[in-house]
């Protein structure tokens, strides 16, 4: 059937030409190599579409960035679907704002950019002592960002532009005094209030169900009694320790190691040294730092006449505070602890020398050994077991990236089994019983990573009980796994759950006995009657709550005050019924000015924040901005 292609072999030569490179015209090569990723689109603003690789790459710069400025972050947090979908909104509130500014033909003249970068202070460090940048800095800091100085350039102008679509509202926000005073008063009013709690767990004495009435809620109910989904494993871990249980490093290369590091694994030479400095910051103008130089030169002769009276000229003049009142002493340093031109001068000199005039980027040193400090050779039985600790991961590291591949293939290509990769590369086969779809608390390790446990509980993985495939779930560590059994989820029975049946069912009928006489008691005391022992009155406010729960305050503030006192009931569910006695109303209290003033400023700036979220909205309803995919608070 291939006989017409070797045949006409240059014709269809000609054909696939015609076919092809219009193609590569129209979409070029790229378009090929994009027609594979993941281009749906997550949110739309106008006719512009966000997609999902868009999306994830702005992501993981985010990210990037957090990690960045905090070390500490858990890399959970920077993961979760909502922090994703954070950065979804990002992105679509600078299309939006972009999308405005380029409608209202916005834009940022040379001088007002200048300006700006002028004020900016990553650029002002840039500045040299005569006032001009370091244009090989300014580039470098530009491609840091992945840009040219012209690119870096443009972005700013841009950002500057889309500032102005918002800052029309921000930038104006205005409210009189009297309005903010009317509404701060409003809220930070006080209210005199005696509260009485009735509490369900006050009433589960009263009651005592029967089995039938047990059974009706457990029946009704039967949504509250499930089983989660649970499995038992065995896994396999492939990390650089299991690797280096696997090294053995002969004595005879331990002992050269020995021989050839001895110095070094003793320890590091240590020096003790006094200093005067006087201070020329680098960037200090050239006429201060001769200065500063002429007086290190003079007091250096002074120390050379009379070594002895070094550490009362450094008391006299030393401009270092940290050393100056202790004659100049730094005490024992070692290599890599002071500025380098110190440290050369410092590690050159003989003990009890005194060093010429030695500059640095903190001034203008004179620096006196005065002690050394030289390691204390240790034995090779003292250091055997760190050295071999050493050579093993050195070697492990070596060797992990072989033994991951064996990991990888053996896991794949023998897959009703962990026990032969287990036995090829001498892996533990550890198991784990009761586990769940999302990690239980207390869990760590592998068993609290996500990626393997999703692989675990994948549909394909619970139906055929063969192994994962190796997954990466940290640093140099590998990890494959294999359901043994598998429960999916299920209702429990009665007699399972009778307990916790029994448990509920008193705290439903307990709470709805709170609630039935907290009722009968407003309705009761609403119309005149009053108890004999109320509790003592207290006053409460929104930043005084005192021990109210939000309900019981919020329905105290809200009671109508021109018909104090009064009586309010709040439903608290489950907890019970509480009653509110609301006495009167306690003005605000007279505040200083300046804390009126601050209080003020703090109110238009909730208004302002509020006015430019209005603002926004309006933005994107006018260019049809939408997110596409659901919000994870919201399901």
């Amino acid at each position: 059937m291939f006989d017409i292609f070797r045949k006409h072999t240059r014709i269809m030569m000609m054909v696939m030409f015609l076919l092809i490179i219009p193609s590569f015209v129209l979409l070029g090569i790229d378009g090929y190599s994009r027609m594979n990723e993941s281009d749906v689109p997550v949110a739309r603003v106008g006719r512009t579409d966000i997609t999902q690789t868009q999306w994830d790459a702005a992501h993981r710069t985010e990210a990037d960035r957090l990690r960045a400025s905090m070390p500490n972050i858990d890399a959970k947090l920077l993961d979760s679907p909502e922090a994703r979908y954070a950065t979804l909104e990002r992105l679509v509130h600078d299309r939006v704002v972009a999308q405005a500014a380029e409608e209202a033909r916005f834009s940022t003249s040379d001088a007002r950019l200048a300006r700006f970068l002028q004020e900016d202070p990553s650029i002002a460090a840039l500045r040299k002592p005569d006032g001009k940048i370091d244009m090989e800095r300014y580039r470098q800091l530009s491609a840091s960002q992945g840009l040219t100085p012209e690119g870096f350039e443009n972005n700013v102008r841009i950002d500057l532009a889309r500032q102005q679509v918002e800052a029309g509202v921000s930038a104006s926000g205005f409210v009189a005094p009297v309005l903010a005073d009317v509404a701060l008063n409003a809220f930070f009013e006080k209210r005199e209030v005696q509260v009485i709690n009735f509490t369900a767990k006050d009433y589960t004495a009263q009651v005592n169900p029967t089995q039938t009435e047990l059974e009706t809620f457990y029946t009704k109910n039967q949504s509250l009694f499930q089983a989660p989904e649970q499995a038992q494993i065995e896994y396999v871990v492939l990390d650089l320790e299991a690797v280096k249980k696997t090294i053995q490093i002969p004595e005879a290369d331990l002992k050269a190691y020995y021989d050839q590091n001895a110095l070094r694994l003793s320890g590091v030479e240590e020096r003790r040294a006094s200093h005067i400095l006087i201070s020329a910051p680098k960037d200090a103008a050239e006429p201060e730092r001769q200065k500063a130089k002429l007086a290190a030169e003079a007091l250096l002769k002074t120390v050379r006449a009379s070594p002895s009276v070094f550490a009362e000229v450094a008391r006299k003049n030393s401009q270092d505070p940290g050393s100056a009142a202790k004659g100049g002493d730094l005490d024992f340093f070692a290599r890599g602890a002071m500025v380098k031109p110190f440290e050369d001068a410092a590690f050159a000199m003989q003990k009890g020398a005194i060093s010429n005039v030695v500059e640095s980027d903190f001034g203008f040193h004179i620096i006196q050994l005065t002690d050394i400090k030289l390691p204390k050779q240790r034995s090779f039985d003292e250091l055997r077991a760190s050295i071999e600790t050493d050579l093993k991961s050195q070697q492990a590291q070596r060797k992990f990236a072989e033994a991951a591949e064996v990991f990888t293939n053996t896991v794949y290509e023998q897959s009703d089994s962990l026990k032969p990769v287990a036995d090829k590369l001498k892996l533990d086969i550890k198991t784990a019983d009761k586990l769940s779809r999302q990690s239980l608390p207390g869990a760590t390790g592998v068993l609290a990573n996500e990626k393997f446990l999703s692989a675990l509980f994948a549909a394909e993985t619970i139906s055929s009980k063969r192994n994962t495939e190796a997954l990466e779930v940290a640093a140099n560590q590998l990890v494959a796994g294999r359901l043994v059994a598998h429960q999916p989820t299920r209702t429990q029975t009665l007699a399972e759950v009778q307990a916790q049946v029994r448990s509920q069912v008193i705290a439903v009928r307990a709470s709805e006995l709170a609630k039935k006489e907290g009722a009968e008691k407003l309705a009761l005391w609403t119309t005149g009657a009053s108890p004999s022992n109320l509790p003592a009155a207290q006053v409460v406010s929104r930043d005084q709550a005192l021990n109210l729960s939000p309900p019981v305050l919020l329905a105290a503030l809200r009671a109508d005050p021109t018909k104090l006192p009064t009586w309010v009931g709040v439903d608290l569910g489950p907890q019970g019924y509480t009653l509110v006695r609301v006495n009167r109303v306690v003005p605000r209290e007279a505040a200083a000015q300046a804390s009126l003033n601050q209080s003020r400023e703090q109110y238009t700036q909730w208004w302002t924040n509020a006015e430019s979220q209005a603002f926004y909205a309006l933005l994107k309803e006018k260019l049809k901005a939408e997110i596409l995919v659901t919000n994870p608070e919201k399901k």
